[in-house]
Formats: C-alpha cells, structure tokens, sequence
C-alpha cells in the first residue's frame, strides 16, 4: 500500500465502509438449516478477523465445533472502572431458496438503491455497522466511554446452542464485566399520519422479547392395514390434536414495553384503543405491524409434520412440529395449556427452550440509543417494543447482561420491512446503511 493509499485509510469513517462490508458478509453463505447441515460461519468469522486485524486489533477466533466460529473483541474503554458493554451480532442467516428471489441472494447485488441479499436485515446490515464503526475506533484511536466487547456469532438462527449459549457456558470471562448490550431487531423507523395529518417517523427500540419453546409432538396408535377401520389411528390422534391447539384462543396482556408503545403511539395517532381491540391503532404500525402483533399474547404455530412410510399402511405414530412463543412469565401456563390439549394419546417434547426478556425503558444506555437517533432525526418519537422473536440476549442474560434492540435503520416509508425476516428478497437501503452507521457511532461514543 503506498504512502497515499495509507494517508486514505486513514482517512475512512464507518459510513464510508459499511456498504462494503455488508455485502463482502452477505457475498458469503452462512446458511444454517439447523440440523447441522451448512457452510457454518468459519469463512465470515475469518473475513470479520481480517477487518479487525487490519487495524491493529486482537480478536479470537472460537470454534464450538468444526466450522461453527464466533469472533470476539475487547477494546478498551476510557473509564474500565464501568461496567461493560457487549455489541453483538450472528454471522450465520437462514437459507434462501434462489428460483424464489428476484435476485441471486448471496450475489450482494445493489438494485434500486438496495443491498439484495440474505440476511441483509437479518442480520449482516448491523454486523456491518459494528465492524465498520470497530474499525474507525481503532484507526483514529479513540476510545469509547467504557469497555466494548464485540461479537460475532455463530448459530443464532438455531437457538446459539453452537454460538452464543456455548461461549456464554465454556468462555464466560470473555463477558468480564460486562453488565449491559445491544443487538439486533430494534432501533428501526415507522413512518404513519399523526393526528394533525402528518408524516410522522418513530423508532422502535427492542426492550423485551418472547420466550421460545420449540416442541414436537408424537402421536401414538395401532398400526394396521389402510383398508381396515382404526378407531386408534396415530394421523387422527395427532389431527385432532393440531385443531384443538391451533384452535385455542390465547388471552391478550399488554406487558409493559407493548403498553408504552401502543399508549405513545396513540397518543402520536390520536387514535385511542382497548385492551380487547387495539385493531385500527395497530394499522398505523405499516410493515411492523406483525412483529408487535405477535406480541399482544402467548403463540403457538405448527410448522412440520411426520407421519407413514406408504399408501395402505396405517402409522403406528405421527409427529408435528410446534414454534411456541410466551410472554414474560407465561411460559409454565403456557405449557400446561399444551399438553392439556394435545391430550392423553399425544407426547409433547421439548427441543428447543429459551427464556423472554423484559428491560426498562430508562436509563443511561436507553437515553444514549434515543439520542443518538434523534440527533440525526431531530423530529422522530422513539418507543419501546417487545419483539415476537428471539436474540442473541437471551444467552447473555444467563450472565446478568440486560440486553436490548438497537440495530439503527431510518427506512423508506413504503418499505414492507418486517416481512424481510426469513422472507425473499431481502434487502436493506444504501441510505439505512449510512444513517445507521453515523447512528451507531454516535451511540458508541457516548454509551
């Protein structure tokens, strides 16, 4: 590199770089299908390594097996006598089926003033925004008010059982300290009416997100011929089993962070609500109307089915697959309404179980993520949300590390933005890119 090409580097600010990078991370297939099955995150984890070596830091490279990497970095804080804070994001991205795509998604194509690709919301868009604001922290010598540890992790779209869950249960003091994070799904913009009839923009910062248990359950019967009658048949049982569940209307509770928003965003709306129908407030919500639906009641959603091997053979056993989502304490009534109603012929496994977060809406690290944000959209709300999902957080929090939302996106108003999630064709503005890198950096030095 010459003298100039150095001078130039220098020179970089994360806004600068972050389109880059999102595409390089996107350019490189981490798909995790859950079942081992998929590249696994080494080569992004060791793309992530470059960056940060490039500029004079040390990062470590864990693998939970063969394939399965995480990066992290401490930096250095002004003051180590504070408490920590964890920025964190996951390298691996659900699979994308390309004869559904407009696009190849892991081509990084930029189209109509978008990055195109998996996981270009999900989350390779923030994984960008930390490392290019990594790297213009340590090119410029800065340091942050307080120490950073900086992930990159491997299996969040699996549960972090080979990513987050694992560093948390064999690499614990790499959290040394560490009280406090942020990841993904959160710090994104809403644009609707307000009451005087104008466009009004709020971001929607992740203070809480539901409880994950992932169950199958295993219907049991007589096996027998298809031509001979079967009062005990294994299909039937399971069958009735999915209606009664599928069925069963799961009561409303507005948990704290739903109550703030929805009161905020009437009062924003002029639009008032009920606990029973909040139906034409939720309508102002645009494309992030789903997730805060979601979030209104526990869940529970049948996904896969198994059951026989041919035609005229009646099963002796039939399986479904069932994504159940509980709020902040519901999850033991929850499970009991499950196995009540898939009934005496029918197991309920556990597969998969995470815990829901609740965090308050106040704060040192609240007020830094809402005037960051507001010093770039000075006429923008900001209000908590619960997310129907799941993060990251939840491992961190085995820890004590009170986790939030805060992957900052200023997005057009008629960009269908939640339904990108695990959906085709995702995509994330180059202007999102930049306003969330110069947001983030904002957020950093003050944090």
């Amino acid at each position: 590199m010459s003298d100039q090409q150095t001078r130039d580097a220098g020179n970089l600010t994360a806004e600068d770089e972050v389109v880059r990078i999102c595409q390089d991370l996107i350019g490189i297939d981490t798909s995790n299908y859950g079942d081992g099955r998929g590249p696994g995150e080494r080569k992004a984890a060791e793309y992530v390594m470059t960056e940060l070596t490039e500029v004079g830091l040390d990062p470590v490279l864990l693998e939970s097996e063969p394939g399965r990497a995480s990066v992290i970095v401490r930096i250095e804080g002004e003051d180590s006598t504070r408490p920590g804070l964890a920025v964190h994001g996951h390298l691996d991205v659900v699979p994308a089926n390309p004869d559904d795509w407009q696009v190849d998604p892991f081509a990084a194509e930029i189209k109509d003033d978008c990055v195109w690709g998996r996981g270009a919301v999900d989350m390779k868009d923030m994984d960008a925004m930390i490392l290019a604001n990594v790297r213009e922290l340590a090119r410029s010598g800065r340091k942050p008010p307080r120490d950073l540890v900086v992930g990159f992790l491997a299996d969040e779209e699996a549960g972090g059982l080979k990513g987050s869950h694992w560093l948390v249960d064999k690499h614990a003091d790499l959290f040394d300290g560490v009280s406090e994070a942020i990841s993904e799904v959160g710090g994104y913009s809403v644009t609707f009416d307000d009451k005087q009839g104008q466009q009004q923009r709020a971001y929607l910062l992740q203070t809480a997100e539901k409880g994950i248990a992932w169950l199958r359950l295993h219907a049991h019967g007589r096996a027998g011929h298809g031509s001979v009658p079967n009062d005990e048949n294994a299909v039937v049982r399971l069958a009735e089993a999915i209606t009664r569940i599928n069925a069963h209307t799961w009561p409303r509770e507005y948990i704290a962070s739903v109550r703030q928003l929805l009161d905020g965003l009437s009062d924003l709306v002029g639009i008032s609500y009920t606990d029973d129908d909040a139906s034409a407030l939720m309508q102002r919500l645009g494309g992030a109307r789903g997730f805060v639906e979601g979030t209104l009641r526990d869940t529970a959603n049948f996904t896969m089915l198994d059951s026989g091997y041919k035609h005229n053979v009646i099963p002796q056993t039939a399986s479904a697959s069932l994504d159940c989502r509980f709020l902040p304490g519901h999850e033991d009534e929850l499970m009991s309404v499950i196995r009540e109603l898939a009934g005496e012929y029918v197991d309920v496994e556990v597969l998969h179980h995470d815990i829901a977060l609740d965090a308050p809406f106040e704060g040192r690290l609240v007020e830094a993520m809402t005037s960051s944000l507001l010093a770039e959209d000075p006429g923008a709300a900001v209000l908590p949300y619960c997310l129907s999902g799941g993060t990251d957080n939840k491992a961190l929090k085995k820890l004590g590390i009170v986790g939030y939302g805060f992957a900052p996106l200023r997005l057009p108003a008629d960009l269908d933005f939640a339904p990108m999630f695990h959906g085709i064709d995702e995509r994330v503005p180059l202007s999102s890119l930049h306003f969330g890198a110069r947001v983030l950096g904002r957020f950093l030095a003050t944090c």
